[in-house]
């Protein structure tokens, strides 16, 4: 059911479908809704989207919460568990809700609409909620909520009052011994900021310091009596304020049971109204249900294509013909067509609204669909071989209660085979009793399908002047694919055009609409750039670079700058002096940057930068006609 929900596109209306709901069990039910198999259960569900919308139209958006956490509060009460402020807050908020809701439901009685009365189940336990209401105001528990606790309050504040009058008494007595003219809170104490020097100048606690240690935190003595008293009065505050949510607590407990029958009767209408907003959003209508095995659409639309963009689908099927095998062109819209049919069947049977103007829907036992190429990398499956699994696997499954869709019925394969593998199928088909709408381009499937009495050719109908689809299904004619116009109006010449007719029909004749239009058609040679190839040259003729001693030249690819200290040899290979060491490189990674002649001059001597001392003594030596027993290093 999920892949068929997949294929058809059934899992993109749930999503659209859920984002209406607001409780978390509707859209847990709209992700688990499935086919109904009960004729009663689903003309009861339709009726109940049909009402929805109709409230919808008249009487505006319900006032619909999304109640979530208040079944847990309702639990933990239930349970004898205390509730806190806040969720306390949230079933009085919740008792809000219940009461609108009961509202709204209750005006609309007067359109005598039977889901208006689900208001009689809805119960807004108005003890309850003003009880709440009364005793939590604004996140915390109201000083009149009891007389004991607004008792404790008053003496709390007038305690806290007390010690800052006895602190700001000691500060004024003593303001050359602090460190501020202020009283500060420390440890839930009020304390006086004291220097360091006087701080046994002061009676009193101390209770901390600051972080240099230069003041002390000091809470003086006739502060510190009144301590102890609010420290007890604290105590008593906090039992009361546990006393008043546990009665709230108790009280919603002894309403578990109503409170609980509130959450699921809005959870219900959540998911009821949700259906027709969801209507509401493709423009809907209820379909009549049958169990005759007879599908009928008026004006049926893709519930997700934009008004706009379709054209509306007439079909039929079930009472004189179970099959129909659409043909016609490419991008034609034939795929779009049935999925048409089979994703508003589908909706139907889940209780929807079907994007038609009218519409008569038959029970289906199950929805088996082969759409796409199908074709499977991880188990290593062609397009044919996927296909085959699939349908293979719809053979299996099908009954007379089935309704099948195919694409591209026995394509993905050699013609004549697939065309025979597409008719073996159809028998299977028919032999099934289901209903079945495939589509193919094979021209032996029409002629299979004129022979047979409960299968009908459709074809998607094509503007031939135009070239464009015409998106409108025609049953009982069978479609052409419009290949030979299409290229022919394209400019494929005459000659090209009976060749391809000849091979396809055995003869090479032209139809007339089309034989003053190829009859135009020639092929024109465009002249394009030619490929240019490079020079070959033998080894023998290759000539290097010629660099001098003492060249500054820029060394590829980092292109860092060296000078030539030995000149290329027969293999263009020269000795390079870098920065820090000399190399040997092809004249072909160089590139001169400064001749030598503009570095240096005519007579100068290079063995001053490539010569080491030593080598330039020796060879001064030589020069002088000294005879000399070292040898003179090469630096290779």
């Amino acid at each position: 059911m999920i892949q068929t929900e997949k294929v058809l596109e059934f899992d993109r209306i749930k999503k659209m479908w859920s984002e209406l709901a607001l409780t978390e069990w509707a859209k847990e039910k709209i992700r688990d809704t499935s086919l109904c198999m009960s004729e009663s259960e689903l003309m009861a569900k339709q009726r109940e989207t049909s009402e929805a919308r109709e409230l919808l139209e008249k009487n505006g958006n319900p006032p619909l919460v999304s109640l979530s956490g208040i079944r847990e509060c309702v639990q933990t009460a239930v349970k004898g568990g205390c509730l806190s402020i806040s969720q306390l807050e949230d079933v009085e908020k919740a008792l809000v809700a219940v009461m609108r809701l009961k509202s709204y439901l209750s005006r609309s009685k007067q359109w005598e609409i039977s889901l208006a009365y689900y208001e009689e189940n809805l119960d807004y336990l108005d003890n309850l909620k003003e009880a709440i209401g009364q005793q939590i105001r604004n996140g915390r528990i109201d000083d009149n909520a009891s007389k004991d606790l607004k008792s404790f309050r008053d003496e709390i504040e007038r305690n806290e009052r007390r010690m800052r009058e006895r602190a700001d008494a000691v500060i004024r007595a003593n303001k050359e011994s602090l460190s501020d003219s202020f009283s500060t809170l420390r440890n839930g104490h009020i304390c006086i900021p004291v220097k360091k020097e006087y701080k046994y100048k002061i009676k009193g606690n101390v209770i901390d310091k600051s972080s240099t240690g230069s003041t002390v935190f000091i809470e003086p003595s006739s502060v510190g009596k009144y301590y102890e008293a609010l420290q007890v009065l604290r105590v008593n505050e906090e039992n009361e304020e546990h006393r008043i949510l546990y009665s709230l607590s108790a009280m919603a407990a002894d309403y578990g049971e109503i409170l609980e029958q509130n959450i699921s009767m809005i959870e219900k209408l959540d998911f009821i109204f949700s259906k027709g907003k969801l209507s509401l959003e493709y423009d809907g209508t209820e379909p009549k249900i049958n169990t005759e095995r007879y599908i009928r659409l008026e004006d049926g639309r893709h519930p997700l294509m934009a008004l706009t963009e379709c054209v509306p689908l007439q079909f039929e099927i079930g009472k004189s013909f179970d099959g129909v095998v659409i043909t016609g062109p490419n991008t034609g819209g034939k795929t779009v067509a049935i999925k048409t049919v089979a994703l508003n069947c589908m909706m139907a049977q889940c209780g929807l609204h079907v994007a038609c103007k009218k519409a008569e829907i038959c029970m289906n036992s199950n929805f088996l669909c082969d759409i796409g190429d199908g074709q499977n990398i991880s188990e290593n499956l062609s397009t044919f071989s996927a296909h085959m699994m699939n349908v293979l696997e719809i053979l299996k499954r099908v009954n007379k209660d089935s309704l099948v869709i195919m694409d591209e019925l026995g394509s993905g394969t050699d013609p004549t085979e697939g065309m025979g593998i597409a008719v073996a199928i159809l028998e299977e088909l028919q032999r099934s009793e289901s209903l079945f709408l495939v589509t193919t381009h094979y021209p032996e499937v029409k002629q299979y399908a004129d022979k047979k009495s409960r299968i009908k050719n459709a074809k998607m109908t094509f503007d031939k002047e135009s070239l464009k689809p015409l998106y409108q299904l025609v049953i009982g004619e069978a479609g052409e694919s419009c290949a030979f116009y299409i290229a022919g109006k394209m400019g494929m010449p005459e000659e090209m055009l009976k060749t391809a007719m000849k091979a396809a029909y055995g003869n090479d004749e032209i139809p007339e609409d089309l034989k003053q239009v190829v009859s135009k058609n020639h092929l024109e040679n465009k002249r394009v750039c030619g490929i240019q190839k490079r020079k070959r040259r033998s080894r023998g003729a290759q000539k290097t670079q010629e660099f001098q001693l003492g060249d500054s030249v820029l060394v590829y690819p980092d292109k860092k700058i060296g000078i030539i200290c030995r000149t290329a040899n027969e293999k263009g290979v020269l000795r390079v002096q870098m920065a820090d060491r000399k190399i040997w490189i092809n004249h072909k990674r160089i590139k001169l940057y400064v001749a030598a002649e503009k570095l240096y001059p005519d007579d100068y001597d290079f063995s001053i930068i490539f010569d080491s001392v030593k080598n330039r003594k020796l060879r001064h030596q030589v020069d002088r006609g000294k005879t000399i027993e070292e040898e003179i290093t090469i630096d290779d």
